[in-house]
């Protein structure tokens, strides 16, 4: 398909597409002259996990380059592979400044094992947020670290899937991803309607509702 035909499958702009084919973000097609390419499907579907990363993720473009690379030369251990994908995925964080780690926080990861978690993209990103809630002056004590910690465990044992083990490394890179991204947004709002259940139950009061759409939705 032309450039044209991509946008048009796509939903994105032929100038959009170009700035990606710029950044590195989308690989070339294949030249049919001096100023034409033809692309396939698996145009479409970088271009649809880009505009995935950055609308729904809120990736730099930067780091969508990051992942992007990831998924052009995916580790070949699994485990390595997960690693690969959370380091995509983790702020940035310039040292000195807001978001830099305490030896507190480290600390307090390595506690959660296993050796050397602290070091690894989410157990350091981990230890960022740690140390922000601190800096915010807010505690979280171990008893609660520990039962959030105990929940997550209960969700990565879903999320790290057998298959996973016998998927193509780019498939499964992909999946670590792409799925992080669109579930995070799932387990935040899990957390809030767990909070307004646990609410109601322990101190009373009707369901809570807002905006116009709460009195339309039934």
């Amino acid at each position: 398909m032309r450039i044209s035909e991509l946008a048009d499958t796509t939903g994105v702009s032929i100038p959009t597409l170009k700035y990606y084919l710029r950044e590195g973000l989308l690989h070339a097609g294949v030249a049919q002259g001096a100023t034409r390419a033809s692309y396939d499907e698996t145009h479409v579907e970088r271009v649809r996990l880009v505009r995935t990363l950055v609308d729904v993720g809120r990736l730099s473009i930067e780091r969508v380059r990051e992942v992007v690379h990831a998924l052009d030369e995916p580790p070949a251990s699994r485990h390595e592979l997960l690693g690969a994908a959370h380091e995509a995925l983790r702020p940035h964080v310039t040292p000195g400044v807001p978001g830099d780690v305490t030896p507190e926080s480290l600390e307090r990861v390595r506690a959660l094992g296993p050796p050397g978690c602290e070091h690894s993209p989410a157990g350091l990103q981990l230890a960022q947020a740690l140390t922000a809630v601190a800096a915010g002056g807010w505690s979280v004590d171990d008893a609660t670290l520990d039962t959030w910690h105990r929940a997550m465990l209960s969700v990565a044992e879903t999320d790290v899937a057998p298959a996973l083990a016998t998927a193509p490394p780019e498939e499964a890179l992909r999946y670590a991803i792409v799925g992080t991204v669109l579930t995070d947004p799932v387990l935040l709002a899990l957390r809030r309607v767990g909070q307004e259940s646990v609410s109601a139950r322990r101190l009373g009061g009707p369901p809570t509702t807002t905006g116009p759409s709460a009195s339309t939705a039934h």
